[in-house]
């Protein structure tokens, strides 16, 4: 059974309340349950949402965590009139102050995704979905210039994921190339990758965890076993230690940490550091 509850209330998606959220309660042992109320954006909204925590409250006999985003202070005030829940005002903690620093006041929008018909980022970020998904696993050659970043590696070693991540989080346009027994027979890199070398950046996997991912999609075949597994992955990393392609194992790595890595070491132009 989960430890607590705890509720992330939003004006917007809930995703900044629910990430900053997460990011806190990862130092903590326990495993809450989740709920996220979004677009809580009128009193009368705030009023239900107070009711659902209190009556959480209620049931439990424990006090729920409340990560709040809301911008609007009549709404906000709603939530700590009445909420008996432990409440953490995510936008007064670090607004105010940055304000006060600064001499600046902030714009108080409520969220995120609220003017995205204005924004150019928006857009960019649209556009780096739709390339990403029409150049996944090696389906098109055609203005791979155009790429950010081209994720090269055997099957399932974890390109498609981690390229869908770099747009849909950075607006970057991310290839990804599948490395196949045809091009460790000729211990070369794929001829269409060839002209991009400086944009290429190698995902590997341990072979018993490749094994164990091609198992659930192909048992008992020889794409899934080890013996094919552990060849495809020595021919990949000889194959990019030999064309100076940087490259890392996902093996123990979450998509958020391959693509930082990526980042860091592709630096794409767009992107400010």
């Amino acid at each position: 059974m989960p430890d607590r509850t705890v509720f992330f209330v939003s004006d917007g998606t809930g995703i900044t309340a629910e990430t900053f959220g997460n990011a806190i309660l990862a130092q903590f042992d326990f495993q809450p349950h989740h709920v996220r109320l979004p677009f809580i954006d009128t009193p009368d909204k705030a009023h239900q949402a107070v009711r659902r925590i209190n009556h959480t409250y209620e049931v439990e006999g424990k006090r729920p965590i409340v990560f709040s985003t809301l911008v609007d202070m009549e709404v906000l005030g709603v939530l700590q009139a009445g909420c008996r829940g432990m409440l953490l005002d995510m936008f007064g903690t670090f607004v105010a102050p940055i304000e006060h620093e600064i001499g600046i006041k902030s714009h108080h929008r409520v969220g995120r995704f609220s003017d995205v018909s204005k924004s150019r980022a928006y857009h960019d970020r649209i556009e780096a979905i739709n390339y990403s998904l029409a150049h996944d696993d090696g389906q098109s050659n055609g203005d791979l210039e155009t790429a950010d970043v081209i994720l090269a590696g055997v099957s399932r070693s974890g390109k498609t994921p981690t390229s869908l991540y770099l747009a849909m989080q950075y607006g970057l346009k991310a290839a990804n190339y599948p490395l196949v027994p045809e091009d460790f027979e000729r211990r070369q890199l794929p001829p269409a990758l060839v002209p991009h070398r400086k944009k290429i950046f190698g995902l590997t996997i341990a072979p018993e965890r490749l094994a164990e991912i091609r198992a659930e999609r192909r048992p008992n075949s020889r794409y899934a076993s080890i013996e094919n597994c552990r060849m495809e992955v020595a021919e990949a990393e000889a194959m990019m230690r030999r064309a100076g392609i940087r490259w890392l194992s996902t093996t123990t790595k979450s998509i958020e940490e391959i693509a930082t890595t990526i980042l860091q070491e592709i630096r794409p132009e767009r992107l400010s550091y």
